[in-house]
């Protein structure tokens, strides 16, 4: 992922020797949301309803995969330097996005996923991706007793016990 400020060196950067295509061909472009503060939220759903919210810190890029196997080496998923580290779980979290979500994995039959949004300047809220495959950051649910897996494997108890038991 890079970040460019300007049409020219991203201009550069494509028709230039050090651009890099994608294995399959598909080169993803996005508009950059400056945020008046360094971080991203990601909203995590079980079942269809939501777990928990995630704060997440931006403030040294944008390699944001929240699973502990991403923190094996800083060079490639770097680490905060606080003790908070990147990841945040955001007790009593409400935003009016989150009906919106509800309805929108319901309509789609999606019943797991971490949806990640961003506010702009003048907080207005981007969501910029679906994570149906998602991960759990260990140290964030420890420090609030909130734990992803555990509620997947409750989710996916009550189904089989639904499935097996119709009626």
């Amino acid at each position: 992922m890079r970040l460019f400020r300007a049409r020219e060196a991203f201009r550069g950067y494509v028709q230039g020797d050090e651009f890099e295509p994608s294995v399959d061909g598909i080169t993803l472009v996005q508009q950059y949301i400056e945020a008046p503060e360094p971080f991203i939220t990601r909203v995590e759903f079980v079942g269809g309803e939501f777990l928990y919210a995630v704060r997440v810190d931006t403030g040294q890029g944008f390699e944001l995969c929240p699973a502990d196997a991403c923190r094996v080496d800083d060079a490639f998923c770097p680490t905060s330097e606080s003790d908070d580290g990147l990841f945040q779980i955001v007790k009593g979290f409400e935003h009016p996005l989150l009906e919106r979500y509800r309805d929108f994995l319901s309509k789609n039959g999606i019943h797991i996923a971490g949806i990640e949004f961003i506010l702009d300047q003048d907080g207005v809220a981007f969501t910029y991706d679906v994570n149906t495959n998602t991960n759990y950051n260990s140290d964030a649910e420890r420090k609030s007793n909130l734990y992803g897996m555990r509620a997947i494997a409750s989710y996916l108890g009550e189904e089989l016990v639904r499935l097996t038991n119709p009626g």
